[in-house]
């Protein structure tokens, strides 16, 4: 396809400039020209598709993904083509708007997105958005490891991650339970027997579990 002339040359519609945008041999000039289009501005799907092509000036997709609809965005964070460090643009810049989300938006957010902003999803004061969260196929071990260790985590999500048929099977998600202050202490008693008395003792050091529960757990620990 021939390159157009002028950046309001009416040739220039959504589908040309798509069509343009798949040769990722595409020059500089022509993706300018295109992001210059007064009437491709406003198609969704051309501006990801320069946010996505790998010539794009980053100056160029920063701003686009900061202007991305919230939708967008998850599908920008989502792709294989799209470059970490744009992801992890998107991925700020999506966190960045969750509180103005509605609850809908949250636990639909949180079925689908990225391991990062299902993480930050964790934190919600709405049990419904955690439980999304904690069911979304992207989240990793890490992800709740990270969440766990954070001041501002909900108690019920602490025990919700205790009882989960998944996450609560994973070693290091155990071990920052029995970090956490908000375990209950059934489940910490539980973990607590399938650790080492070695490293279990290395755990109740640093622990914010209640006192009485540390003791408990410490002397259990000692009839090993």
């Amino acid at each position: 396809m021939p390159l157009l002339g002028h950046f309001d040359d009416p040739r220039l519609t959504e589908d040309a400039a798509l069509a343009l945008l798949k040769n990722r041999h595409l020059s500089t000039e022509s993706i300018e020209l295109i992001s210059n289009s007064a009437a491709l501005k406003r198609s969704r799907k051309v501006r990801l598709g320069l946010a996505l092509h790998p010539r794009s000036p980053r100056r160029l997709t920063r701003r686009l993904i900061r202007e991305f609809y919230t939708s967008d965005l998850m599908h920008f964070t989502l792709m294989p083509s799209a470059s970490p460090d744009l992801k992890r643009i998107a991925e700020e810049t999506l966190i960045s708007r969750l509180a103005s989300l509605t609850l809908g938006e949250r636990i639909s957010l949180a079925r689908r997105c990225s391991a990062l902003v299902a993480a930050a999803l964790l934190l919600d004061k709405e049990s419904r958005v955690w439980q999304a969260a904690l069911e979304n196929p992207r989240l990793t071990e890490a992800a709740i490891v990270k969440g766990l260790q954070r001041p501002a985590v909900s108690p019920a999500l602490v025990e919700a991650v205790s009882h989960h048929a998944k996450w609560s099977l994973r070693n290091e998600i155990r071990i920052a339970l029995l970090r956490s202050p908000h375990t209950p202490m059934a489940r910490a008693l539980e973990f607590s027997r399938r650790i080492p008395p070695p490293q279990m003792r290395d755990i109740l050091h640093t622990s914010r579990l209640p006192e009485k529960i540390k003791e408990y757990l410490e002397k259990q620990v000692g009839r090993r």
